[in-house]
């Protein structure tokens, strides 16, 4: 897919990030809102966001800020956002009935060679999509938040979905620089989120269950787990643990088996173990707006930062 037009439905948190994604790609961006001071806002944190960027190092792409924003435009009026579009990413809040009465408003007016899409993390396809005259040139491509700064999407198909529009959606991906990844079937909570919630019920009941605090939870991933599973997944982590995958099985498939055993049922995820967690992570990052704010900051830089390092190691 040439650079072209591409629409960004919603300027929330996730649809400017998406903007800066593919401005920084070189395409020309229509942002659209149904508030024209909401997408004012917007713009003007795009364009803060994207100095503070370029003055620490770290803005995508090679073109100048200028430039980038140059390729960005707003608008409140969906036929005009979408007129010419070859690409449209869904970027309005959680809520199925919202998203499926923006594709169907969206399925009357957009060519028949234009991708919709929708960065919904955890409604199916099925849902979004069925019923639509333009039902197989939609697909879901599913940021990791922020985008900006993480660069997984994972593309998950409708059952209608051509598979043209999944090979178009990764080769745009892969053309803005983020790392896509598909999904041969829809599941609930695609792949991502699946291995998030495992990972948080394994904690949430590791804490209520008073075996660890939630401040060394927190380190046990970050200063553990999370350090191999910045460059390598699980399952090259096994490979390399061992003489290789059949390796690891025989030496620990006893051992994982005993522990998964152990685990208890899905938490409920409120009561004495939420208060606990609750009290804990407030005592270290109050829930204050400008605390929380300067910890996504850091969060982000330190993203940022990785994103950098990971890349200068690909290509050494």
């Amino acid at each position: 897919m040439e650079p072209g037009h591409v629409a960004i439905i919603g300027s929330g948190l996730i649809g400017r990030s998406w903007a800066m994604v593919f401005a920084a790609g070189g395409f020309k961006v229509k942002l659209y809102d149904v508030a024209q001071q909401q997408l004012t806002s917007a713009l003007e944190n795009i364009c803060k966001q994207m100095k503070e960027l370029e003055e620490s190092g770290f803005l995508k792409g090679s073109l100048s800020v200028e430039q980038q924003l140059a390729l960005i435009s707003i608008c409140t009026d969906l036929k005009a956002a979408v007129e010419g579009a070859t690409f449209i990413q869904e970027c309005t809040p959680e809520s199925l009935e919202l998203k499926k009465k923006i594709f169907s408003q969206l399925d009357l007016i957009v060519s028949d060679n234009a991708i919709l899409s929708s960065s919904t993390s955890c409604l199916l396809p099925s849902k979004l999509f069925t019923g639509l005259k333009h039902v197989k040139q939609c697909i879901v491509s599913h940021p990791v938040n922020p985008p900006y700064y993480v660069p997984l999407v994972e593309i998950v198909p409708h059952p209608e979905t051509d598979p043209f529009t999944t090979e178009r959606t990764y080769a745009l991906m892969r053309k803005i620089g983020q790392s896509p990844v598909k999904l041969n079937r829809e599941i609930e909570g695609f792949a991502l989120n699946r291995l998030q919630y495992a990972v948080i019920s394994e904690a949430w009941r590791l804490v209520g269950e008073g075996i660890i605090s939630p401040t060394d939870l927190d380190l046990v991933m970050s200063d553990g787990l999370g350090m191999r599973y910045a460059f390598i997944g699980p399952l090259e982590t096994m490979h390399l643990n061992a003489e290789g995958i059949s390796s690891y099985c025989e030496r620990y498939c006893e051992g994982m088996r005993l522990v998964l055993n152990t685990f208890g049922p899905v938490p409920e995820f409120s009561g004495e173990a939420e208060q606990k967690i609750s009290q804990a992570m407030s005592e270290r990052i109050p829930v204050v707006p400008k605390v929380l704010d300067a910890r996504r900051k850091w969060r982000d830089e330190c993203l940022a930062g990785l994103s950098k390092l990971k890349k200068q190691m690909k290509s050494d």
